[in-house]
């Protein structure tokens, strides 16, 4: 087992942007060296990369593994179609199906980390009924987990924050107890006060120095409409830089020539946006926003939980579903996607020294791949995690 402050020198190592391998030196947890610097010191830990294609650790920048029944046993689904539908049973079902569960939790993590994911932000329920307890179990899991993967989470007031009293002030103190940032939902179709929730969940952000996530399924004019209060907010608050939509479905079906003047919102305000390519959920717009200026990061949503059955925490294949709702076909396209996984998440989640140069944090992931776009579309096998200079898996052996 590689020693979490042994140097480690990577040897045949493909970067993206080259042709031909090279080797790659890490030592306490950053890449000391790339290339003709590198050389191997004794006692340092070799691998052979086997022209192996080098990749940054994946961020998952929207998840929920508060609720996931990863590694319990199999539950049936049993919501309706719509999102009130699905936050109705999971309200009805989810102290009996035994969430959240701490050893599910953890036991996701681990997959997620298996698979190359080195930093999610997860949305965690905050509500009168379940309190801070979602904050508690997924907060001792993540713990648990240091020096495999880091959690963010979001304060996420699932069932509203007007609807609900009581909800604005277990948002503050679940900031308070460690959330990096406060959620909303739909301020319009669930809350049916959009100005209530977004007074609310932007004056707490205001007052707790705090970001802001906010999940908007509302689809057309209506949600567009709130895109363009979310933008007005961020103005009036200061908070540009510091707000995500997640989902933003309404941006998914707007055309182009349309939405224009939305794009151009978001760009000013640097709101960045979320996706996670579910179901025949309308996708955003990969390219589009890319030449707009807005930065798109994905996530994996809801795994294994009451909302759905599916999702593995991959965000490899995660990319590939990006990729292959927004119809890309060029590798310059699909990079875009894989791009969603990586370093566009990592401006989410306000990372420093991410990448894959001298000085960057030793998160990175090798993949028998030839180059960005068959990594993406055959989603292979990790060949070797690596996680702040420690040895996560290895394949190569």
């Amino acid at each position: 087992m590689h020693a979490e402050n042994q140097p480690l020198h990577l040897r045949n190592v493909r970067l993206p942007q080259d042709e031909e391998p090279t080797d790659i030196h890490i030592a306490d947890g950053r890449i000391r060296a790339i290339g003709g610097q590198s050389a191997p010191d004794p006692g340092d830990e070799e691998i052979d990369a086997r022209g192996a294609l080098l990749l940054p650790g994946f961020i998952d920048s929207h998840c929920h593994v508060d609720k996931t029944m990863w590694g319990g046993p199999w539950t049936a689904h049993t919501a309706g179609p719509d999102v009130a539908d699905r936050i109705a049973n999971e309200r009805e079902r989810r102290f009996d199906v035994g969430y959240p569960s701490g050893n599910r939790i953890r036991a996701l993590l681990e997959q997620m980390s298996n698979s190359g994911t080195t930093h999610i932000r997860t949305h965690t329920d905050v509500d009168p009924d379940v309190g801070l307890r979602g904050m508690e179990e997924v907060a001792a899991a993540a713990a648990a987990m240091v020096g495999r993967i880091d959690v963010q989470q979001v304060a996420f007031p699932q069932q509203g924050v007007v609807t609900r009293p009581g909800t604005a002030s277990l948002l503050r103190d679940a900031v308070e107890m460690g959330a990096t940032a406060i959620g909303g939902v739909d301020p319009a179709g669930f809350d049916d006060d959009p100005i209530g929730q977004l007074k609310a969940i932007f004056g707490l952000a205001c007052d707790l120095d705090s970001e802001i996530d906010i999940h908007l399924h509302d689809p057309g004019e209506l949600g567009m409409w709130q895109v363009k209060a979310i933008i007005d907010w961020t103005r009036r608050t200061g908070m540009e830089g510091r707000v995500t939509i997640s989902h933003a479905f309404c941006l998914g079906t707007t055309p182009a020539v349309e939405a224009a003047g939305v794009l151009d919102g978001l760009a000013e305000t640097r709101i960045s946006l979320t996706t996670a390519a579910v179901f025949s959920k309308p996708v955003l717009p990969v390219r589009t926003l890319f030449e707009a200026g807005i930065n798109l990061g994905c996530g994996s949503d809801g795994i294994r939980d009451l909302w759905s059955p599916y999702g593995n925490g991959d965000m490899l294949e995660r990319a590939m579903f990006v990729a292959y709702r927004n119809d890309l076909r060029r590798d310059e396209d699909i990079e875009l996607a894989l791009g969603a996984a990586t370093y566009n998440g990592a401006r989410i989640l306000g990372l420093e020294a991410y990448g894959l140069e001298v000085g960057c944090a030793a998160d990175m992931v090798l993949v028998p791949a030839r180059n960005l776009a068959e990594a993406v579309v055959a989603h292979p096998q990790r060949a070797l995690v690596v996680k702040n200079g420690r040895i996560i898996v290895n394949n190569f052996n």
